[in-house]
């Protein structure tokens, strides 16, 4: 079939980024034909698998047109972004003008058979208003949930074209519930396909022997995601012997303060900034535990991989995160117990310090964990990593294409 895959922000960067490559790169192995349309800076020259130039249409931000940056799914993106928050009726209206000339253009040019959109949001809203007609299915990565709920006087826009989806698809049956929740869809208009990991890159190999025990964060630099509070509870661990990798980009504040924050553990923080697939694989190869101390994911991409080049985990214990790692032992995955937020994504004040030395007792676990026993057994780790391949994941949101197109899929 003929798939336009459509993502309004950049597609080299973050989960939904590697997310629609991935879907490129399996349709294209299944012997589909794919276009993209995606939302990039100005002089921006996305490298994609699989893509030709005439098969890409990109909406360039930071022009005459669009001034402002790529509007960003999250508050904090790691690259220079705008809010959808902070969008001015004006700037809501040539945002969605642009698009729209160049969602017709590609549908013209490439008579998809379908639309696999990506975010329950304002662009595939636009995209299923402005073509009734074609079958349109969309991924829900988590972050459009938050604006969702964030940008209360968006919501009549977004659900005005959202309603006539043929198919939603969710990363984990609890990210379903929350979906049918805030947009009234029947259960059966929801399918769970999960998330993958990219099983050619993301491998193991020997690990060099502690100390030092290597950890590594990766992912924006973010309070969202934890971080100032994962940098505080580290400076309360002082043995065994550690390092940590710390790993993405940031802007603004936020990212100073992590910043900051690292500083002030020394030579024990290495800072890389954000760092293609292929380098991220090396760093997880070479390291024993992985931290993601975030308050919200849809379904964290980043501890797949990290299991996959056989990582230790240390996560707060996010819906849907018990359905993915099933039953590993406690020596293998410390899951760290959210504290009351304030906001969708701001603890109580009063909750930040128990906070902390739940996740300090965490590491140091793992940290015990590794010293005592460095190499994990495979055959615990298989399991989980065969189902939420790349490939595993195509052939459900493939079946999700078929039902839209009340085709058959014959296997």
């Amino acid at each position: 079939m003929r798939i336009l895959h459509a993502l309004s922000q950049r597609p080299e960067a973050t989960g939904s980024g590697i997310y629609v490559r991935a879907m490129v790169r399996e349709a294209f192995r299944a012997g589909h034909e794919n276009f993209l349309l995606a939302g990039i800076p100005s002089g921006d020259q996305p490298q994609l698998d699989c893509l030709t130039g005439d098969q890409c249409s990109f909406v360039h931000f930071e022009t005459g047109r669009l001034p402002f940056p790529v509007v960003g799914m999250s508050d904090v993106m790691p690259y220079p972004s705008r809010r959808f928050s902070d969008l001015s009726p004006a700037d809501l209206a040539v945002y969605e003008k642009c698009f729209s000339e160049r969602l017709a253009e590609a549908v013209r040019d490439f008579h998809p058979d379908i639309i696999h959109s990506h975010h329950l949001w304002l662009l595939t809203s636009l995209i299923k208003r402005s073509f009734p007609d074609i079958p349109v299915v969309t991924t829900c990565h988590g972050s459009d949930l938050r604006q969702f709920q964030k940008c209360i006087d968006l919501q009549p826009r977004v659900q005005s074209g959202c309603a006539g989806l043929e198919g939603i698809m969710a990363l984990s049956r609890a990210q379903k519930r929350e979906i049918i929740r805030l947009y009234g869809f029947a259960p059966d208009q929801v399918t769970v396909v999960g998330v993958g990991y990219h099983q050619e890159i993301f491998r193991p190999e020997p690990k060099p022997l502690p100390p030092p025990i290597e950890m590594v964060y990766a992912g924006k630099l973010s309070r969202a995601k934890g971080v100032p509070w994962m940098l505080r509870a580290l400076s309360e661990v002082s043995e065994p012997s550690w390092r940590l990798h710390l790993i993405g980009g940031g802007a603004g504040p936020e990212k100073e303060e992590a910043l900051s924050l690292a500083e002030g553990l020394g030579d024990r923080v290495q800072v890389h900034g954000p760092l293609p697939q292929v380098k991220l694989a090396e760093i997880f190869r070479r390291s024993h535990l992985l931290i993601l101390p975030s308050f919200y994911e849809g379904l964290a991409l980043v501890l797949l991989e990290a299991l996959a080049c056989g990582c230790r985990l240390v996560s707060t214990n996010f819906p849907g995160l018990g359905e993915v790692l099933g039953e590993l032992p406690g020596s293998y995955c410390r899951l760290v117990d959210l504290p009351r937020l304030e906001r969708l994504d701001t603890p109580f004040p009063e909750d930040e310090a128990s906070f902390e030395a739940h996740l300090a007792a965490a590491i140091r676990d793992q940290l015990q964990a590794v010293r005592q026993e460095p190499k994990m057994d495979p055959s615990l780790l298989t399991p989980i990593l065969e189902e939420y391949s790349w490939t595993r994941v195509f052939e459900r949101v493939e079946q999700v294409y078929y039902r839209a197109l009340n085709r058959d899929l014959i296997l």
